[in-house]
């Protein structure tokens, strides 16, 4: 050991990881966050397509959940609910694994600043976590957007009539590679990276999430009583029912802007909140929540 190495030095080589086992527990967990992810969207994955169709659909052509099932499945056959399934089963498997692997890459970066400094505890404070978080997230975002571009085209896509000209054979439904190539051709590359900016605006939801957890938690605590497992349990589940709330006109605005290269003109996300607000009313930026609540 060098003499002339500081303490902190010293303590950092000691406690840390090689970078080859930091890099193996880093994708270890993003490779569980990926399998966990594609067993979660495999079974919900007819409310994910509900939930898509609301938030695209104009006002007028707004039906209730039931009878939505219905239609689908009148026109399209059960297959209809699992339209686009390939691409949100890589999507959500990249989606998870990019996301799990910079959160423990932010996480270990933290731990490590926490060292030199001198700190006693290697445990990230509240900011640490949020910000670790928040660097995985938009990470997340900017890799993953065009996929799920492709997924909400696919989803959302119009049907067509299930009556045809005699003799005229029923079009096939787009694969996701030619769904894909579609919107190169067509539309352009940067078509990938609509919904960007409200997909970034939603990367607060688990920070938000987590604060509203810790302030009820607070709350109960300074009433002089213990907080137990199953109030935990509730709390979290009232934190992630009020952060999507919250957050829930950006996931629809996400899915407009997708699919508005393809249904008419583009539009930014302010310029497309005006209008849903205009066309639509307040309600307008809620349609699918009451689907995709049942999925979370």
């Amino acid at each position: 050991m060098s003499q002339s190495e500081s303490p902190a030095d010293q303590k950092l080589k000691v406690s840390q990881p090689s970078v080859a086992a930091q890099q193996s527990d880093n994708v270890a967990h993003a490779l569980a966050g990926a399998g966990g992810g594609l067993l979660s969207m495999a079974l919900t994955y007819p409310l994910i397509t509900l939930s898509t169709r609301a938030q695209v659909e104009s006002k007028k052509a707004k039906t209730s959940n039931l009878e939505a099932i219905r239609r689908i499945v009148q026109r399209e056959g059960i297959q209809g609910l699992y339209a686009g399934l390939d691409s949100a089963l890589f999507g959500i498997g990249v989606t998870n694994f990019v996301y799990y692997y910079w959160y423990e890459w932010s996480k270990s970066f933290f731990e490590r600043a926490a060292i030199k400094a001198g700190r006693a505890s290697r445990k990230l404070t509240t900011i640490e976590s949020m910000l670790a978080g928040a660097i995985a997230g938009s990470a997340t975002v900017l890799i993953t957007n065009p996929i799920w571009v492709v997924n909400t085209r696919m989803t959302a896509r119009k049907q067509e009539s299930d009556e045809v000209l005699p003799g005229v054979e029923k079009a096939k439904k787009p694969s996701t590679i030619g769904t894909t190539l579609a919107i190169i051709r067509e539309e352009g590359f940067k078509t990938f990276f609509a919904g960007v900016l409200p997909a970034l605006v939603l990367v607060i939801n688990p920070i938000l999430q987590y604060t509203l957890f810790e302030q009820m938690k607070n709350f109960i605590e300074g009433r002089k009583r213990r907080v137990t497992p199953t109030d935990s349990f509730y709390l979290g589940a009232l934190g992630k029912l009020l952060a999507t709330s919250i957050t829930y006109p950006y996931i629809t605005i996400k899915s407009r802007m997708h699919v508005a290269g393809k249904d008419g003109p583009k539009e930014g996300m302010t310029q497309s909140l005006r209008r849903i607000l205009k066309e639509e009313g307040v309600a307008g930026l809620y349609g699918g929540m009451s689907c995709l609540y049942l999925c979370d």
